[in-house]
């Protein structure tokens, strides 16, 4: 197999950081427990298709990008790292792929980030129509876990995601591929980095913050992060304070509302997909400065509102992103004791 570069960088840092990660080899035939069902593997999947941009980067960090014959549902680019070595991936879709396109690369396995693409109502195909070829079905616990899925869509977080559910992912996967060195390695880097973003805002506390996801039309109501998503995780772990409360994961929220909730610090997704004039970043900013209620909003006033990446607000990996530069946006704000 080969060990891309960027690859073998992160396991000597996440070594060097935590001391050298050591795990069991899996001992076929492996079961686990994943959303409700259970899955048996006899040996390490060769071919594997991945929706959604959470699993196709835990492969790529795992050095498992050579099993990836296809991929889909894409917010934005991979991290440069992984550039290079996605480059002869087919990209199945944008978004949501067709059962056919799926199974015309032949895989022996789908990894799918959300319920919503491989599902009971799938909008790609169920678990049962993947089986029915002999292809297994594993659902990332990112989307299953303390989440409420039975009303389609996006579903509903019913308790707060942790980085628990993402260690977990990356666990499972490890197992399934036998290559759980690398899996504990990765867990290590991820949790050192996290705690050396935390030690950098320490004297951070109560800062009052904003999330903003879209909007369908940018000056009507706006998708910003309640209590229960990666936002919440975030703010959580840096002893900041979402302004909005709220049990839905990502509510719809009105600019009046938002204003007199006076956040200090606003932070902007920003995204590759266009189906929102919200989804674009430079059409936040132009709001944010130039309407007459938001305006008024402290942190833009001060210009204390930033870029950062959507898939960092989505549970993910780069949920660890997301907190150094919350982190590092608070010290440079001026927003330390």
């Amino acid at each position: 197999m080969k060990i891309y570069p960027a690859f073998a960088a992160l396991l000597v840092s996440s070594s060097l950081m935590s001391g050298a990660a050591q795990a069991n080899p899996t001992d076929y035939p492996l079961t686990i427990e994943n959303c409700g069902r259970t899955l048996v593997f006899e040996e390490p999947p060769e071919k594997v298709v991945s929706l959604g941009q959470a699993v196709h980067e835990i492969l790529f960090a795992l050095d498992l990008g050579d099993r990836i014959a296809g991929t889909a549902v894409w917010l934005g680019p991979l991290p440069e790292a992984f550039q290079a070595a996605n480059a002869g991936i087919p990209r199945l879709a944008d978004e949501a792929p067709g059962f056919e396109s799926v199974v015309s690369v032949k895989p022996s396995l789908v990894l799918t980030e959300f319920e919503w693409h491989v599902g009971p109502q799938g909008a790609v195909g169920t678990p049962g129509q993947f089986a029915d070829l002999g292809i297994q079905t594993w659902q990332a616990p990112m989307d299953c876990t303390g989440k409420d899925n039975s009303s389609g869509g996006n579903g509903k977080r019913i308790e707060p995601f942790t980085m628990d559910q993402v260690y977990h992912a990356i666990t499972d996967l490890a197992a399934i591929f036998d290559v759980q060195d690398r899996g504990a390695a990765l867990i290590a880097g991820l949790k050192a980095r996290e705690a050396a973003a935390i030690a950098r805002a320490a004297k951070a506390k109560d800062v009052p913050v904003l999330f903003w996801f879209t909007s369908p039309e940018i000056d009507v109501d706006a998708s910003v992060a309640g209590s229960n998503g990666a936002p919440a995780y975030m703010l959580s772990s840096l002893s900041a304070r979402n302004v909005i409360s709220s049990d839905d994961e990502w509510p719809w929220v009105s600019w009046e509302t938002i204003a007199r909730s006076g956040p200090s610090v606003i932070v902007l997704a920003g995204m590759d997909r266009r189906f929102n004039q919200g989804d674009d970043a430079a059409n936040k900013i132009a709001f944010l400065t130039r309407d007459p209620v938001a305006s008024q909003i402290p942190a833009v006033q001060a210009g204390h509102y930033f870029v950062m990446r959507a898939k960092a607000m989505n549970p993910s990996m780069r949920t660890i992103d997301g907190i150094e530069e919350l982190a590092d946006k608070i010290v440079e704000f001026g927003l330390t004791q």
